[in-house]
């Protein structure tokens, strides 16, 4: 889930043939857009306005039409954006309509789930192999995906050029596997693990730390209740 993995920054070819960079902010709420307008064309939607999507994902309107704008898709005067050109349009920027495929380590709880997760072949995400260090773990299968004992990552890594890592390890294991997969040729970590990873500038790091958003909930009720 991986441009991969929403970086920092991506870059997207204008008609003009200039780089420009399209803020963070703006590549996260592409996914948000593409769900949008899938739902739209199911119900049979064949235009939407960046007003009506504005309305519906609480978006301001004229940030919905810059959005747009780094996808290279036009709409048109008083009718709107096609759903389908949208929507061919959004897959491209986000990657989602190319197979992804990563490593997992860590075929825990959270890292089985992960592998279950059906939702990631929508992104066209793959993770084709899981690593444990657990020997009651190595040999074993997840939803068809084999767990592998971790000295096996680099061999496999080299000969499938996968290039996206996923970490669902305890938070302690967490930066000694970032650094084995900086090794061996990671780009993209995605890091579910509840630690701060320290990799080279050039390695893109996603962190999703579950407890953050946890607590973020668990905050906002008590504001509630006090209020």
């Amino acid at each position: 889930m991986l441009h991969e993995l929403y970086p920092m920054e991506t870059e997207l070819l204008t008609s003009a043939k200039k780089i420009l960079p399209v803020p963070e902010p703006s590549v996260r709420r592409m996914p948000q857009y593409l769900h949008l307008v899938k739902s739209l064309r199911e119900q049979g939607e064949l235009y939407v306005s960046a007003p009506t999507i504005a309305r519906l994902l609480h978006v301001d309107p004229t940030q919905v039409v810059k959005d747009m704008s780094y996808t290279g898709v036009s709409g048109k005067t008083r009718i709107g954006f096609s759903t389908e050109e949208l929507q061919h349009a959004l897959e491209e920027f986000l990657g989602f309509n190319r197979r992804h495929e990563a490593f997992l380590v860590g075929a825990g709880y959270l890292g089985s789930a992960l592998i279950q997760y059906q939702g990631f072949r929508e992104a066209g995400m793959k993770i084709v192999a899981a690593f444990d260090t657990d020997k009651k773990k190595i040999g074993t299968e997840i939803q068809g995906v084999s767990v592998f004992d971790l000295e096996k990552f680099r061999d496999l890594a080299a000969r499938l050029h996968i290039t996206i890592g996923i970490i669902t390890t305890p938070s302690g294991a967490a930066q000694s596997i970032a650094d084995l997969m900086v090794v061996w040729g990671i780009k993209a970590i995605w890091n579910f693990a509840p630690a701060t990873l320290k990799v080279p500038e050039h390695i893109i790091v996603q962190d999703t730390h579950i407890y953050a958003n946890l607590a973020v909930i668990i905050n906002k009720l008590g504001k509630q209740k006090n209020g």
